[in-house]
Order: C-alpha cells, then structure tokens, then sequence
C-alpha cells in the first residue's frame, strides 16, 4: 500500500473540493441572504487540510495501484462527506448537529436525496443551491471530475476510474486516454444539464428553481429547494420536462457519447440494456396509472396518469422527486415502487439500485438453470444484446445479488435495533442502499424522525449503495490488507 500516495491525492482533492465552495458564496453574497460567513469558514478549513496533507508529499510521485484506488474513493467520500457538512453545522440557519449535517453531506454527494431538512422554502438561497450542487458533483463522481480536470495529478486514473463508476463492466473506455475519458463523460453531463435547465426555465420555473433542480435531475438525486418538491409547481409542463430527463439520466452514459458522437440515435435502439430499462418504467408506469384511475385515487383521471407516470419515473429510477406523496397510494402501490427501485437505472448512469443490467442477467441465469433441469447435458449461453457473456461477469453479478440481498436484510435489522418500526427500518434502508431518497412509515416525507444511530446506520447505507458493495467491503476484508 503507498500511503504517501494515497496522502498526496487525497489532499490534492480536498483542494479541488474546496474550489466547490466558491459558487455558494457568490450565491449568497448575490441573494444577500447572511450565510456566506460559514462557506467562507468551510472554503478554509477545507482548503487548509488539503494543503496539510498534499504539500509534504507534493513532490513525491508514484502510481496508484489498484488496491489504492479502492482506498482512495472510499476514503475519500468520507473526507469528502465530513468536509461537505461544514456549511451546514457552521449555519445559523438552518440549526443542524453535526449528526444531521453529515447526514445532509452524504445524503447530497450519494444522490440519494433523503433529508432532515424542513421549511426548506425559508432557508437562505444559497444553502439551497449548496445542496443541489453536492448532488451534480455526486452523480458523475467528483474523481472523476478530478481526473479530468486535474492531469497534474500524475495517478494511474483507470484505477480509479474503475473504483468510482457504477455498472457490472468497467473496463470499456469511450476513449484511449482515461482523461479523455472522463472529460467525455462529464461533456454529456454538463450538455444534459444546461438542457433540462433551460428546458425548466422556458417550462415556467424561476432561474434559480431551473438550475438547482437541473443539477438533482440530471443526478438523479431529488433534492428540491420546496417542501412539497415537484408538487410546488402544479405544472404538468415541468413534470413532463422531468420525466424526460430523469429517463435519459437513467441511461448509460456510454451511448449519450456514442449517440452524439454519431449524430444518430441507433446506440439506443440496439442496446439490450436500454430496451429493458424503457419497457420497465412503461409497466411501472401504466401500472400504477391502471390501480390510481381503478381505485378512484383522484377525481380526475388525467391526474392520476399524470401522477402515476411521474412518480413511476421517479421511484423506479432512484431520482425521489415527487408530485404527491405515494406513500398513501391503495392497494400494493408504495411497496410495489420501492421494489421497483431495486433494479434502478442503467449501468454507467447516474442511478442508483442494482442496475438493469445485472438484473437481465440474473433473469437469464434463472431461464437457464431451469433449462438445465429439462436438458442436462446442453449447453447454453447466456447472450445480451446478441453477444455471449463470460462466466466471471455472471459470476460477479450473482455474488453482488448475494451481498446485496444479506446487506440489504442485516441493515434493516440493524435498523430495528435503533428503534425504528419494520415498515418504516426496511423501507428506509432500501430507500438508502437503492440511493432513493423517500421511504414508507416515518420516512416517508422526511428523515428527522429516525434516532441518532439509525441516521449513522443510513449513512452506512448511502455509501455502500453509492460505491456499489464491492469498493467498500473490500475493504473489510483482512485479505485486502495481507495483499
């Protein structure tokens, strides 16, 4: 392990974090609104820890290896989640424990979009605008940002590339050059996100409302800067906008390069992947659109399409916004979401779940093995998109299905021990872990009902769902230090 390297990297992201805390200052300086003080405090110490670290190794250059690169994005979403919640302990406004700040960190750099935040339509301008901009720099990843924009860092950037980004298979490049890399992906970040800003704005919200919920769309993270979210705006223009961003968002990332490098839509069309993801969200949507419109949920059945199609949306692929709560949904409606969020969005997006690509290949494993049953002897092979797939990757997603599942039931266990009820314990680690955001029960609007520990509990849940098991448990193995 080269500690001195990880020391040099990890303080030279702390300085490019720190550069973060510019925006939010201008904000509040523009909107006058009292809370520069504690960015411009945050700004320093956290720019003075980077400079502490980096500046006795600056000099000192070796590459990262693989196992460095899984402890240099873990450690650093921790760093980066403890330094992210100073604006909000330093705030008069809002009161927040360190607790519930670092709560608000994680719960904004994952994506995941839970919150202990009420009265968010009085709270200053810019601490509105800071929570959304943590979940921009979340969604892509900010190492990947760093490696982009940062070439003088001199590390292996593949080894973090391959820690940091979310999907089964992570060694497909758009391009030769990791930088190059990661400039592409974060092209199509930026180009999506000035669209369905402007795509808000010319929708009737305000500037501000466009940009800050532009940065959650496009992350599929669901804070919003009003209590009652996509509700506040009664506007089924703005939903539709929203519909059709937090879809594209939901799509590897990897086609919206390919598609506009070709000036054609086709990548999308012959991808496996996204037939899949596409044909979900319909049978979510009509769904739940059939059980409001049967039950007479609303007076008016176009608003119960309405709503059905938008939280269907939202719910299944982990942004959270919402329209109305679905909490109170009749029937199997609440819980058939939130299992729909499992699955998620596609492998290289910004969503969170297990990814719609694992469970494709989970299907067909399943298809198979019953197969096998009738024929012993034949041999099949398990294809996507018409090409084979190699047993280690069939092996990997069933051994992260495994961890998945037993994480997912020990957390929730855990969850009842801190006193929380069943529903609201499972809903709210599911919630967590997929990277949703609003759960049933308690959490259902908010999390401030839920203990001191079961918030500690979740935070766990954010981050092992956000580094997507693997990065994170490894590091819990005695192996990985032995190595």
């Amino acid at each position: 392990m080269h500690f001195l390297t990880i020391q040099r990297v990890m303080g030279r992201l702390l300085i490019f974090f720190s550069s973060t805390l510019l925006p939010p200052i201008a904000v509040s300086l523009y909107y006058e609104d009292g809370a520069s003080l504690a960015f411009v405090i945050a700004f320093g110490i956290t720019l003075t820890t980077g400079l502490v670290l980096w500046m006795p190794v600056g000099a000192k250059s070796r590459e990262v290896r693989v196992r460095d690169g899984f402890v240099i994005v873990t450690l650093f979403w921790v760093l980066l989640a403890l330094f992210g919640a100073l604006p909000f302990a330093l705030a008069d406004k809002p009161e927040m424990t360190f607790t519930h700040a670092f709560f608000e960190s994680v719960s904004g750099l994952t994506t995941t979009g839970a919150t202990v935040l009420t009265g968010l339509d009085d709270l200053p301008k810019s601490i509105l605008y800071y929570r959304q901009q943590l979940q921009w720099f979340g969604g892509m990843g900010i190492i990947v940002l760093a490696v982009a924009v940062m070439p003088m860092l001199g590390v292996g950037g593949m080894q973090l590339y391959r820690a940091e980004t979310p999907g089964p298979i992570k060694d497909n490049k758009l391009t030769p050059r990791i930088t190059e890399t990661a400039k592409a992906l974060w092209y199509i970040y930026l180009g999506l996100t000035v669209a369905c800003a402007s795509a808000y704005w010319l929708a009737g919200m305000s500037l501000f409302d466009a940009i800050s919920h532009s940065f959650s769309t496009i992350a599929i993270g669901g804070f919003s800067t009003h209590d009652l979210s996509f509700g506040y705006f009664d506007n089924p223009a703005i939903d539709s906008v929203g519909i059709v961003f937090m879809l594209l968002a939901g799509i590897n990332f990897a086609l919206h390069f390919h598609s506009w490098h070709g000036r054609s839509v086709k990548p999308y069309f012959f991808d496996a992947e996204v037939r899949v993801y596409v044909y979900m969200l319909l049978v979510v949507a009509t769904i739940s659109a059939g059980v409001l419109i049967f039950n007479q949920t609303y007076d008016d059945w176009v608003l119960a399409v309405r709503h059905g199609i938008f939280q269907s949306v939202s719910i299944a692929t982990t942004t959270g916004f919402a329209t109305t709560g679905f909490h109170w949904w009749p029937l199997f409606l609440p819980v058939f979401l939130i299992t729909a969020s499992f699955v998620g969005g596609c492998a290289g997006s910004t969503a969170g779940g297990m990814k719609v690509i694992r469970a494709v290949l989970l299907y067909k494993q399943g298809l198979r093995e019953i197969f096998r049953l009738i024929h012993p002897d034949a041999v099949m092979l398990i294809k996507v998109g018409g090409k084979p797939m190699a047993d280690r990757i069939i092996s990997a997603v069933w051994g992260f299905f495994v961890l998945y599942v037993v994480s997912f039931g020990v957390l929730a266990l855990v969850m009842t021990g801190t006193g929380a009820d069943l529903v609201t314990a499972f809903s709210s680690v599911a919630a967590c872990l997929n990277n949703l955001g609003p759960g049933l029960g308690a959490v259902s609007a908010n999390y401030t009902e839920v203990s001191s520990a079961g918030k500690w509990v979740l935070c766990f849940a954010m981050l092992l769902g956000r580094l997507e098991l693997f990065t994170l448990l490894v590091l819990l193995t005695p192996s990985f230090w032995r190595a």
